[in-house]
Protein backbone atom coordinates (compact mmCIF):
# COMPACT_ATOMS: atom_id res chain seq x y z
CA UNK A 1 0.00 0.00 0.00
CA UNK A 2 1.34 3.86 -1.26
CA UNK A 3 0.54 6.20 1.10
CA UNK A 4 0.42 9.64 -0.80
CA UNK A 5 2.18 12.83 0.59
CA UNK A 6 2.13 16.25 0.26
CA UNK A 7 5.14 18.38 1.26
CA UNK A 8 5.12 22.53 2.02
CA UNK A 9 8.55 23.80 3.41
CA UNK A 10 9.93 27.20 2.47
CA UNK A 11 13.92 25.96 2.29
CA UNK A 12 13.94 24.64 -1.19
CA UNK A 13 16.87 22.13 -0.34
CA UNK A 14 15.40 20.80 2.59
CA UNK A 15 12.13 20.27 0.79
CA UNK A 16 13.61 18.63 -2.30
CA UNK A 17 15.73 16.31 -0.49
CA UNK A 18 12.92 15.35 1.80
CA UNK A 19 10.65 14.54 -1.18
CA UNK A 20 13.82 12.30 -2.74
CA UNK A 21 13.84 10.24 0.77
CA UNK A 22 10.15 9.48 0.10
CA UNK A 23 10.12 8.77 -3.17
CA UNK A 24 13.18 6.68 -2.82
CA UNK A 25 11.84 4.99 0.02
CA UNK A 26 8.75 2.24 -0.17
CA UNK A 27 5.46 2.95 0.24
CA UNK A 28 5.52 6.34 -0.62
CA UNK A 29 4.46 8.65 -3.05
CA UNK A 30 5.09 12.60 -3.07
CA UNK A 31 2.33 14.06 -5.25
CA UNK A 32 3.39 17.65 -4.80
CA UNK A 33 5.35 20.36 -3.08
CA UNK A 34 4.91 23.89 -2.03
CA UNK A 35 6.43 26.75 -0.09
CA UNK A 36 3.65 28.45 2.08
CA UNK A 37 0.56 27.68 4.02
CA UNK A 38 -0.96 28.78 1.04
CA UNK A 39 0.75 26.41 -1.15
CA UNK A 40 -0.51 24.00 1.59
CA UNK A 41 -4.13 24.12 1.72
CA UNK A 42 -4.21 24.37 -1.95
CA UNK A 43 -2.04 21.16 -2.64
CA UNK A 44 -4.11 19.28 -0.12
CA UNK A 45 -7.39 20.24 -1.95
CA UNK A 46 -6.26 19.26 -5.32
CA UNK A 47 -4.33 15.94 -4.35
CA UNK A 48 -6.12 15.03 -1.39
CA UNK A 49 -3.18 13.21 -0.14
CA UNK A 50 -3.18 10.69 2.83
CA UNK A 51 -0.38 13.44 4.68
CA UNK A 52 0.18 16.44 4.84
CA UNK A 53 3.95 17.19 5.83
CA UNK A 54 4.10 20.81 6.78
CA UNK A 55 6.46 23.48 7.88
CA UNK A 56 5.91 25.59 11.19
CA UNK A 57 7.64 28.65 9.99
CA UNK A 58 7.11 29.19 6.37
CA UNK A 59 5.30 31.73 5.02
CA UNK A 60 1.90 31.81 6.11
CA UNK A 61 2.30 29.72 9.03
CA UNK A 62 2.36 25.92 9.31
CA UNK A 63 -0.16 26.55 12.81
CA UNK A 64 -2.55 28.45 10.42
CA UNK A 65 -2.41 25.51 7.16
CA UNK A 66 -2.80 23.02 9.93
CA UNK A 67 -5.90 24.37 11.65
CA UNK A 68 -7.07 25.11 7.47
CA UNK A 69 -6.21 21.83 6.38
CA UNK A 70 -8.01 19.84 9.04
CA UNK A 71 -11.16 21.94 8.60
CA UNK A 72 -11.27 20.25 4.81
CA UNK A 73 -13.85 17.93 4.49
CA UNK A 74 -12.12 14.44 5.00
CA UNK A 75 -8.47 15.89 5.81
CA UNK A 76 -5.05 14.12 5.43
CA UNK A 77 -3.23 13.12 8.19
CA UNK A 78 -1.01 15.75 9.60
CA UNK A 79 2.59 15.78 10.32
CA UNK A 80 4.79 18.76 11.40
CA UNK A 81 8.51 18.77 10.12
CA UNK A 82 10.34 21.68 12.03
CA UNK A 83 13.73 22.16 13.86
CA UNK A 84 11.19 23.76 16.65
CA UNK A 85 11.44 21.97 19.95
CA UNK A 86 9.39 24.39 21.38
CA UNK A 87 6.85 22.77 23.56
CA UNK A 88 4.35 25.63 23.11
CA UNK A 89 4.31 25.09 19.39
CA UNK A 90 4.33 21.70 19.88
CA UNK A 91 1.29 21.73 22.12
CA UNK A 92 -0.54 24.48 19.39
CA UNK A 93 0.67 21.68 16.75
CA UNK A 94 -1.77 19.13 18.39
CA UNK A 95 -4.36 21.64 19.48
CA UNK A 96 -4.66 22.53 15.73
CA UNK A 97 -4.69 18.61 14.27
CA UNK A 98 -1.56 17.53 13.93
CA UNK A 99 -0.93 14.21 15.09
CA UNK A 100 2.78 14.16 14.16
CA UNK A 101 5.72 16.47 15.29
CA UNK A 102 8.73 15.46 14.13
CA UNK A 103 11.97 17.12 14.81
CA UNK A 104 14.16 18.00 11.58
CA UNK A 105 17.51 16.77 11.85
CA UNK A 106 16.28 12.86 12.56
CA UNK A 107 17.76 10.19 10.06
CA UNK A 108 15.58 9.05 6.66
CA UNK A 109 14.90 5.68 8.44
CA UNK A 110 14.19 7.48 11.57
CA UNK A 111 12.05 9.91 9.27
CA UNK A 112 10.03 7.34 7.64
CA UNK A 113 9.42 5.18 10.33
CA UNK A 114 7.89 7.88 12.12
CA UNK A 115 5.74 8.91 9.08
CA UNK A 116 4.37 4.90 8.79
CA UNK A 117 3.42 5.44 12.49
CA UNK A 118 1.61 8.67 11.51
CA UNK A 119 0.36 7.50 8.53
CA UNK A 120 -1.54 4.51 9.90
CA UNK A 121 -3.11 7.31 12.60
CA UNK A 122 -1.09 6.51 15.51
CA UNK A 123 0.54 9.57 16.27
CA UNK A 124 4.24 10.58 17.20
CA UNK A 125 5.94 13.27 19.03
CA UNK A 126 9.93 13.30 18.65
CA UNK A 127 11.79 11.45 22.08
CA UNK A 128 12.94 14.36 24.42
CA UNK A 129 9.88 16.87 23.68
CA UNK A 130 6.71 14.50 25.42
CA UNK A 131 7.02 15.57 29.47
CA UNK A 132 7.36 19.10 28.58
CA UNK A 133 4.74 19.26 26.14
CA UNK A 134 2.67 17.67 28.41
CA UNK A 135 3.51 20.88 31.21
CA UNK A 136 2.62 23.24 28.18
CA UNK A 137 -0.65 21.44 27.62
CA UNK A 138 -1.50 21.58 31.28
CA UNK A 139 -0.74 25.23 31.53
CA UNK A 140 -2.37 26.18 28.59
CA UNK A 141 -6.11 24.45 29.97
CA UNK A 142 -5.16 24.89 33.47
CA UNK A 143 -5.58 21.17 34.09
CA UNK A 144 -3.61 19.19 36.50
CA UNK A 145 -3.14 15.13 35.51
CA UNK A 146 -4.54 13.59 38.82
CA UNK A 147 -2.74 10.22 39.07
CA UNK A 148 -5.86 8.15 39.87
CA UNK A 149 -6.66 9.16 36.61
CA UNK A 150 -5.14 5.37 35.24
CA UNK A 151 -7.12 3.42 38.14
CA UNK A 152 -9.59 2.96 36.40
CA UNK A 153 -7.37 0.59 33.49
CA UNK A 154 -7.76 -3.41 33.32
CA UNK A 155 -4.19 -4.82 33.53
CA UNK A 156 -4.63 -5.67 29.84
CA UNK A 157 -5.36 -1.89 29.40
CA UNK A 158 -2.01 -0.71 31.09
CA UNK A 159 0.25 -3.56 29.39
CA UNK A 160 -1.04 -1.61 26.42
CA UNK A 161 -0.19 2.08 27.56
CA UNK A 162 2.89 1.38 28.72
CA UNK A 163 3.92 0.20 25.24
CA UNK A 164 2.08 3.27 23.54
CA UNK A 165 4.23 5.22 25.58
CA UNK A 166 7.20 3.50 24.57
CA UNK A 167 6.23 4.27 20.84
CA UNK A 168 4.99 0.97 19.77
CA UNK A 169 2.96 0.78 16.82
CA UNK A 170 -0.48 -1.47 17.39
CA UNK A 171 1.03 -4.26 15.13
CA UNK A 172 4.19 -3.93 17.21
CA UNK A 173 1.85 -4.41 20.36
CA UNK A 174 0.02 -7.39 19.01
CA UNK A 175 3.07 -8.88 18.55
CA UNK A 176 4.44 -8.12 22.11
CA UNK A 177 1.15 -9.72 23.84
CA UNK A 178 0.32 -12.57 21.03
CA UNK A 179 -2.86 -10.47 20.57
CA UNK A 180 -5.13 -9.07 17.18
CA UNK A 181 -4.24 -5.80 15.79
CA UNK A 182 -8.15 -5.22 15.72
CA UNK A 183 -7.79 -6.03 19.68
CA UNK A 184 -5.37 -3.78 20.13
CA UNK A 185 -7.35 -0.85 18.29
CA UNK A 186 -10.01 -1.84 20.97
CA UNK A 187 -8.59 -1.82 23.73
CA UNK A 188 -6.83 1.65 22.50
CA UNK A 189 -10.80 2.80 21.86
CA UNK A 190 -11.51 2.04 25.59
CA UNK A 191 -7.87 3.74 27.01
CA UNK A 192 -8.76 7.40 24.91
CA UNK A 193 -11.90 7.25 26.31
CA UNK A 194 -11.10 6.56 30.24
CA UNK A 195 -8.04 9.03 30.37
CA UNK A 196 -10.21 11.41 27.99
CA UNK A 197 -7.53 11.98 25.69
CA UNK A 198 -8.10 13.21 21.60
CA UNK A 199 -5.36 10.62 20.60
CA UNK A 200 -2.53 8.17 21.46
CA UNK A 201 0.00 10.91 21.86
CA UNK A 202 -1.94 12.66 24.65
CA UNK A 203 -2.52 9.27 25.95
CA UNK A 204 1.19 8.84 25.86
CA UNK A 205 1.94 12.23 27.43
CA UNK A 206 -0.90 11.66 30.26
CA UNK A 207 0.89 8.07 30.89
CA UNK A 208 4.49 9.34 30.97
CA UNK A 209 3.13 12.65 33.64
CA UNK A 210 1.66 9.77 36.05
CA UNK A 211 4.39 7.25 36.09
CA UNK A 212 7.42 9.69 35.88
CA UNK A 213 5.69 11.00 39.42
CA UNK A 214 5.58 7.81 40.35
CA UNK A 215 9.02 6.53 40.15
Amino acid sequence: MTTSVVIADDHPIFRDGLQRTLDEADGFEVLAAGSSAEDAVSLVVTHQPDIAILDLSMPGGGISATRKIAAIANPPIIAILTVSENSSDVADALEAGAIGYIVKGVTASELTASLRSIAAGEGFVSPGLASRVLLQINADTGMSINSSILDDLTHREEEILRRVAKGLSNREIADELDLQEKTVKHYMTAILSKLHARNRVEAALIAHDVWNKGD
